[in-house]
């Protein structure tokens, strides 16, 4: 029980999971359950060894297994138990889950055209909206931020997730293609002065990877790029 002041702000250290084998063939993964890689577990030992020595006070992350599994080795540096919730999970892609952006294209391409709009009340079948999305994103920092007020929070969670964060602190709407780096196993540094107002989060440092310095570069999927190739 945090014995905290409620109007005290919380700082966030927030993470994107390890890689995984899907991330490297650009898989839309969402909620499938699916395990990191080898350099994704070497990502995690690598972040674990970087959390040692933090003044963290409480672990949380989505319930899926690349978070937990990257969650592991700071769990286990900073001598501390881990918290699971379904609501740091991805954006849900419903049908298209699992796929690639060619197999979407050949399988799905209605959805794949609506998709390539990147409007916020938009989603693949089945699945969220971004405007959804960005709703349980706030909501789940708000919640953290009210429980934890005072106190720092590792938080694991996904590259969407992360999206929401930093398209909220920078007032760019949820309308169009994601802008940010987002990299695996990358530091992201947040504080909320009032969990009743997530969104005037403060963003103190983002996509630090002096960790992971030597390790191969990691799979990117740039929306940009399939928006511009799509409008030729």
């Amino acid at each position: 029980m945090t014995t905290s002041s409620s109007s005290a702000p919380t700082d966030l250290i927030l993470i994107r999971h390890g890689e995984t084998d899907w991330n490297r063939e650009l898989r839309f993964q969402g909620h499938i359950d699916v395990p990191l890689n080898d350099m994704g577990h070497e990502q995690a030992r690598r972040l674990g060894l970087r959390m040692k020595g933090e003044q963290v006070h409480h672990i949380i992350c989505s319930d899926l297994m690349r978070t937990q599994q990257t969650t592991a080795p700071a769990a286990q540096q900073l001598g501390l138990p881990v918290q699971t919730t379904v609501t740091l999970r991805e954006q849900n892609f419903g049908v298209v889950e699992g796929m690639r952006a060619e197999e979407i294209q050949a399988h799905h391409p209605r959805a794949w055209e609506e998709w390539l709009q990147f409007k916020a009340d938009r989603g693949m079948p089945g699945g969220e909206s971004t405007r959804e999305f960005h709703a349980r994103a706030m909501a789940a920092l708000s919640s953290i931020a009210r429980e934890h007020a005072g106190r720092t929070v590792l938080v694991v969670t996904h590259g969407g997730f992360l999206d929401m964060v930093w398209r909220t602190a920078h007032a760019l709407g949820l309308d169009g293609p994601r802008q940010s780096d987002i990299p695996n196993a990358g530091i992201n540094r947040i504080r909320i002065a009032d969990a009743q107002q997530p969104q005037a989060l403060q963003i103190l440092d983002w996509a630090d990877t002096a960790h992971l310095l030597g390790l191969a570069p990691q799979p990117t999927y740039d929306q940009r790029r399939h928006l511009a190739k799509d409008a030729r």
